[in-house]
Formats: structure tokens, C-alpha cells, sequence
């Protein structure tokens, strides 16, 4: 499915909704700018949660290879952006995967791809990171999987606190990442040291 032409069911009764939104936030739905605005924001939103169609495990397992490797594999500054569920606002950053294979590797771009599908998707981004590391222990069964999550939530820059600089950090590992010494490496190879 392409997101930008192909659409899930329930489009129209989406834009139906968005229509009565408009008005209840006192705008005339109905002026020029704001005819096909229903519909625009109907089918972003469906582009925004495209992951609830998407299945993160086979998209690891299509590219599932044997390989004796065991060392540390990271995939660096994968770009997030996802929709907070508790004011549906965007928060945005930067996600830092890291796993040590246990016999089996997978193709690069599918862990970016994981990433994707779970923040294409409401969510927290506690959630986000513990989804993203137990899809990969889970799919591949690795020595061990380690997740960090930096992102700016729209919710605290917007609304409530008004802080446009906050950072929010999460992180969450398995196997030997419960091993300091492993998690050090992983903070170190991140940093460029």
C-alpha cells in the first residue's frame, strides 16, 4: 500500500468527522480555504497512522539472513516522527538501535523500517522505545537489543509548559545490554568515541 494514493476504509466517514470539527471550533466549514480541508486532513491522518496496517515482525523476517556475526550492530539517527494519543500532537527526533546477533542478521533499512511502522502510530514514546526493542529481540532473538529514543514533544512546545528546547530521553535494552559494559559501548559508539 502507498500511502500518499492508496487510503484504508473509513476515509470519507473520517473527513465527515473532521467537517463537524471545524465547526465545533467555530470556523465555517464551508468558506474557500476550508471545502477540502475535511478531506486533506482525513487523509493525513490515515498517512500518520499507517502502521497500525503494517507488520514490523515480517518486515524483519523478509529479510532475515544467516550470518555469524556477534558483534554490535547500530543503526544511528533514524528519523521519528509519531502522534502523542494523549493531544494527538507530533513529537519528533531521533531513534538509536543497536543489536549483536545471535546467528542471524537482518537487512539494514528494516530496522529503520520498524522504527517507522511503530511511530506511525499513536503513541508515547516510552512505548514507542519498548515496542521497537521487543519487535526486535522477539523477530531475530539477538544476544541482546538496545533502544534510545530523543525526541521534542509539540504537546510541551504548544500547550501546557511552552518549553521549546526540552529533550525527552528513553531508552529500554535486553540480553547483554543488561551488562553495563555493553551498554557503555553502545553510549560510545554513539558519541562518536
Amino acid at each position: 500500500m502507498n500511502p500518499e494514493t492508496e487510503f484504508r476504509d473509513g476515509l470519507e466517514k473520517l473527513a465527515e468527522h473532521y467537517h463537524d470539527i471545524l465547526g465545533l471550533l467555530g470556523e465555517d466549514p464551508e468558506r474557500e480555504g476550508l471545502q477540502k480541508t475535511p478531506m486533506r486532513v482525513a487523509k493525513a491522518m490515515q498517512i500518520l497512522t499507517r502502521g497500525y496496517s503494517q507488520d514490523p515482525h515480517k518486515v524483519l523476517t523478509d529479510a532475515l539472513f544467516k550470518e555469524d556475526y556477534n558483534q554490535m550492530v547500530i543503526v544511528k539517527d533514524i528519523d521519528v516522527f509519531s502522534l502523542c494519543e494523549h493531544h494527538m500532537l507530533p513529537f519528533y527526533g531521533k531513534a538509536h538501535v543497536a543489536y549483536i546477533p545471535n546467528g542471524h542478521i537482518t537487512g539494514l533499512s528494516k530496522i529503520a523500517r520498524v522504527v517507522d511502522i511503530y511511530s506511525h502510530r499513536l503513541q508515547v514514546q516510552e512505548r514507542l522505545t519498548q515496542q521497537i526493542k521487543d519487535c526486535i529481540q522477539e523477530t531475530l532473538k539477538p544476544q541482546g537489543v538496545m533502544v534510545v529514543i530523543e525526541a521534542k514533544h509539540m504537546c510541551m512546545q504548544m500547550r501546557g509548559v511552552e518549553k521549546q528546547n526540552a529533550i525527552t530521553t528513553t531508552s529500554d535494552f535486553s540480553g547483554v545490554f543488561n551488562n553495563l559494559n555493553t551498554r557503555q559501548e553502545f553510549m560510545n559508539l554513539l558519541r562518536g568515541e
